[in-house]
């Protein structure tokens, strides 16, 4: 069965990573290698680490990993992950060193400072940290290389710039950041690189994952599925994830596109699987 259409047409790999039995994959993501990154968020939090072809190769954090949320990778694989039970962004190296962490561990952040269970960290095209923040409160945080706060922009509201659950961020490569802004606004946001408010794109249907390719296409993982947009917020392909041996609609929670093109997706909720679908 194809998914998708149009330019963006994929196969599903069925089974993928089945090897290890996960417990919430709550985030996926890939480095430079092809090395795939999974957060098994509880009960037992680490990252999982498998080859393309969805291969056990490696799994790590254990000793220092509490409730991590999401994960992201730049461009020399260094590995960023927030972790909402004790209000932290940490830094790894790909076999999981750590290398950097961000905030007081299991000290919240006072209100409109870093950390109060931050649902995701990326570096933006200058180098700054942007962190959404997420949980425990509802600001987008912008920080130097070495942690120290720049600015930070939103709070609690329905108006433009402000969010009732900034839940996932990404940045474009001209500066602009994505956010998703979940239940209840159910939109994603468009900012500069300084915080000020571009566009929202609403009607979303609880927006979880985010990506932007190198070509600014715009991958959501939201509802039960994929969404594929342009930086107009324009619809290019969309579709349910289905599959595992419940064969219903998935909780799309996280999304990213490896060099290739293929497509991950970490679902919480029916089967907490990874699906794969592969450009076609």
């Amino acid at each position: 069965m194809i998914w998708g259409s149009g330019d963006y047409c994929y196969e599903k790999v069925p089974g993928w990573g089945s090897e290890r039995t996960l417990g919430i994959a709550t985030a996926v993501a890939v480095d430079s290698r092809d090395r795939v990154y999974v957060v098994d968020r509880e009960p037992s939090p680490a990252v999982v680490v498998y080859d393309r072809d969805g291969r056990l190769l490696d799994e790590w954090g254990h000793d220092i990993l509490a409730l991590p949320h999401e994960i992201w990778i730049d461009g020399d694989d260094r590995i960023f992950i927030p972790d909402c039970r004790d209000h932290t962004v940490r830094v790894f190296a790909g076999d999981g060193t750590l290398l950097q962490t961000l905030g007081e561990p299991n000290r919240a952040g006072a209100p409109g400072k870093p950390f109060n269970m931050p649902t995701r960290a990326v570096r933006g095209a200058s180098g700054d940290l942007y962190v959404s923040d997420g949980y425990g409160q509802c600001y987008v945080h912008r920080m130097t290389p070495s942690g120290d706060l720049v600015q930070t922009w939103g709070g609690r509201g329905t108006e433009p710039g402000r969010f009732t659950l900034p839940h996932n961020i990404f940045p474009v490569s001209d500066g602009r950041l994505l956010v998703a802004d979940r239940e209840t606004n159910n939109r994603i946001q468009v900012f500069d690189s300084e915080g000020s408010f571009l566009a929202e794109w609403p009607g979303r249907p609880a927006p979880c994952g985010l990506f932007v390719d190198d070509e600014d296409t715009v991958f959501l993982g939201e509802g039960g599925g994929v969404t594929i947009m342009n930086m107009d917020g324009r619809l290019i392909a969309q579709w349910v994830v289905r599959g595992g041996p419940v064969d219903q609609a998935h909780g799309a929670h996280s999304v990213w596109v490896d060099r290739h093109g293929d497509i991950y997706v970490g679902e919480v909720g029916v089967e907490n699987l990874v699906h794969k679908y592969v450009r076609v």
